[in-house]
């Protein structure tokens, strides 16, 4: 019999990835959405699609119809400015709506949920890479949502016996990567580059990240949910990149020709990122695959298509 996941945020950047792949295994496969930063064009013709957002009591209703073996969750509220300006709704969405999906799984003895968690629950920290056992130190109402997500996790594993994995993502991009609004990095950089704009870089463009691709991330949770394994994993390269290096690497790959220009820094942002894999490649013999030239390479491709 074929098994059922149920993607959250399943029109969204990471989700769409994810959904991709369940369906390319053979699953079942449903998507909830409620298409505020998602986009229907993301959205895989072969999954079942439920406009709903994750607050919403009649998310239960979507269980009723269909029995759900897995949960992807990867709805949220993602933009780290908003959850400055509007710390209520980034927990109305990140805490109180992940507690309405943990309590329908625990209702519907879903079998495991996979999390979208974040780099940034560690905040600023000068011990990189960071492993899974640093104090964990939020610097933003974002991380802090994640956080919790995370506690709430090991709080229906310990009382409901809910089994559950939790990835820690790194900088995640790749193709349907929004370049609206705060979005992704690569994503902004590329999109102004490739439209003659200047893009601006926060800070002095020294900050570093760890840039892991979608495609990776979607693998690690198909790994998770065909595994019995569980706990908090970081997903990662365990590469550290400059800003002011992604800016050359971009810059050289699309043919722009502008400087640098720069901004003032961004309010909540860490400074240096960079995630051990080293639990990851372990536990689930899984290395992300993606080099970054040529994951820019396909992100690049996309967005000539859109052009």
């Amino acid at each position: 019999m074929t098994e059922c996941v149920l993607v959250t945020g399943g029109a969204g950047f990471i989700g769409s990835h994810i959904v991709d792949l369940f369906i390319s295994k053979g699953y079942e496969v449903i998507v909830v959405d409620n298409l505020s930063t998602g986009n229907i064009k993301n959205l895989n013709q072969k999954a079942k699609f439920y406009q709903l957002d994750i607050r919403d009591k009649n998310l239960e209703d979507v269980f009723k119809n269909h029995k759900v073996d897995f949960i992807c969750h990867q709805a949220a509220q993602v933009n780290v400015r908003i959850a400055i300006n509007d710390p209520m709704l980034d927990s109305d969405i990140n805490i109180r709506g992940f507690i309405n999906v943990l309590e329908i799984a625990r209702k519907y003895n879903v079998k495991k949920v996979t999390f979208a968690s974040s780099v940034a629950v560690y905040g600023d920290t000068e011990n990189l890479p960071i492993n899974e056992n640093e104090i964990t130190n939020p610097i933003s109402p974002y991380g802090i949502s994640k956080l919790t997500g995370e506690y709430f996790l090991n709080y229906y594993k310990q009382i409901f016996n809910l089994s559950f994995t939790a990835f820690r993502y790194a900088n995640v991009y790749g193709p349907r990567q929004s370049s609206i609004g705060e979005g992704g990095v690569v994503a902004i950089f590329a999109d102004k580059m490739m439209s003659g704009d200047t893009p601006i870089i926060n800070g002095d463009g020294n900050q570093t990240r760890d840039f892991v691709f979608a495609g990776d991330i979607a693998t690690a949770n198909l790994l998770a949910i065909e595994s019995k394994i569980e706990g908090i994993f970081n997903v990662s390269t365990k590469l550290e990149t400059t800003i002011n290096s992604l800016f050359d690497q971009l810059a050289l790959l699309t043919g722009y020709k502008g400087e640098k220009i720069y901004g003032p820094k961004t309010a909540g942002d860490i400074y240096k990122s960079c995630l051990d894999n080293s639990k990851l490649v372990k536990t689930f013999n899984f290395t992300p695959q993606m080099n970054l030239t040529e994951g820019l390479i396909k992100v690049i491709n996309a967005l000539k298509k859109e052009h």
